[in-house]
């Protein structure tokens, strides 16, 4: 038997958020999807992830929300990670921190392991991602062999390193965080599925969700500047991958973009 796993790239504020809203159910019956996950850690204003966006994903029928460095960036976030299980925040954060970092859901097909992780290269140093994820892929694994891995993380390297280190072990590792989306999608020599970022779904007219004058400011000035959500061009990313439930193993990886100009065009079943 096979399980379906439909994700959705990084959210950014409402332009992602109404595109999600626009193509999520479609998408679904596309790929015929088991289990929905969304990255939603810039889903609030482009920054954070509280108990409003959390209602309308599972609301539209979505079963876990992963997260990343900015999940904490509305105070509001603090309490909502405490009460929801289902919206998670990277597992190698320091002990005591807020929230989940894993959440293993049931399907008509069997159950899902869902691991988010966050990278440490150009980013905060935090536990170590590698370290984390065998601890918590060997507790996943006595429910589950099917595994999915949001690994929140900026340098390509770590992405394929973690990749490797995890291959067969998990079904997929999904890349987040970059907002770009790369065609490097495939299924490793043991049977995880891979893409280095599956990218955003938000604003193309932007540097990475982001207003461009903003943007330009910080990197010519070198001081903080207010985020400001960009509004044009929206695109929805995307990732499909079939899984055998009995092995954990993908068998199938399709990479999902979708542009702003399609969005009243009915996705017809292949």
């Amino acid at each position: 038997m096979n399980i379906n796993i439909l994700f959705i790239g990084d959210i950014v504020g409402k332009p992602g958020m109404e595109m999600t809203q626009t193509w999520l159910s479609s998408l679904q019956k596309k790929f015929k999807a088991d289990i929905t996950i969304i990255n939603g850690e810039n889903a609030n204003d482009g920054k954070g992830f509280t108990q409003k966006e959390g209602s309308i994903l599972f609301n539209m029928g979505v079963d876990v929300v992963t997260g990343g460095n900015h999940t904490w960036d509305k105070h509001q976030s603090q309490e909502y990670l405490k009460s929801e299980p289902r919206s998670l925040r990277p597992l190698n954060y320091p002990k005591g921190t807020y929230g989940n970092g894993y959440y293993i859901t049931d399907t008509k097909k069997g159950k899902v392991g869902v691991l988010n992780l966050q990278g440490r290269s150009f980013m905060a140093a935090i536990d170590c991602p590698f370290r984390t994820a065998e601890w918590a892929v060997g507790r996943i694994q006595q429910e589950t062999k099917v595994i999915f891995v949001d690994f929140h993380a900026e340098a390509t390297a770590e992405k394929m390193a973690l990749a490797n280190f995890l291959d067969g072990k998990i079904s997929v590792l999904a890349g987040t965080h970059t907002h770009v989306q790369t065609s490097d999608e495939r299924i490793l020599a043991n049977g995880t599925a891979y893409i280095t970022d599956v990218g955003m779904t938000g604003p193309y007219d932007s540097v990475i969700g982001m207003k461009t004058d903003a943007a330009i400011n910080r990197f010519l000035y070198q001081t903080p500047q207010k985020y400001q959500t960009a509004l044009d061009n929206v695109h929805l990313c995307g990732l499909s991958v079939v899984v055998d439930s009995e092995t954990g193993k993908a068998i199938e990886i399709e990479r999902i973009l979708l542009p702003e100009f399609d969005r009243k065009v009915e996705i017809r079943n292949e």
